[in-house]
């Protein structure tokens, strides 16, 4: 969900990196593997250093906007408190209803997550050549049918 970043008291240093760098954070589930952003584990991470950062500094009364779907890793500087506001925008069906805080994925998407685990397990039944090909077709046809024109 969109987001409002509200320091109350404190800093904070906040990244947020666009869900076009997804290919180069390292998800694990809707999470980053790479914790520590200022001195990242390039032998672990090499592709992390592509990602694109955009950096600011909160201090009390400042309010950050974060989109949805932006990934973002905060550090305080000092000991404060700060709120988040998050608001839905898509349509009330799109969602969990039982998902109060709204971290988790809109119901489609879990749907189309599920699916695709559902698929790569059944790959495993393949010999490995055949495994690497159909699962390229699927990435081949995830791209071709899914992919915004102006996100490749």
């Amino acid at each position: 969900m969109d987001n409002f970043l509200i320091q109350v008291t404190g800093k904070k240093r906040v990244f947020l990196y666009s869900p076009r760098d997804a290919p180069y954070l390292y998800l694990s589930g809707t999470k980053s593997e790479v914790l520590d952003v200022d001195n990242p584990d390039l032998e672990k991470y090499p592709l992390f250093v592509k990602a694109k950062r955009y950096q600011c500094f909160l201090e009390a009364g400042d309010v950050l906007f974060i989109p949805a779907l932006w990934f973002h890793n905060v550090i305080s500087e000092e000991f404060g408190v700060a709120l988040n506001v998050f608001w839905k925008h898509l349509p009330a069906e799109c969602y969990d209803k039982s998902d109060t805080y709204g971290n988790k994925d809109p119901t489609a998407a879990s749907r189309a997550i599920q699916i695709l685990d559902r698929a790569l397990k059944t790959l495993e039944e393949l010999p490995e050549e055949y495994r690497d090909f159909y699962a390229r077709r699927m990435v081949l046809r995830i791209q071709e049918k899914a992919y915004r024109d102006d996100y490749r």
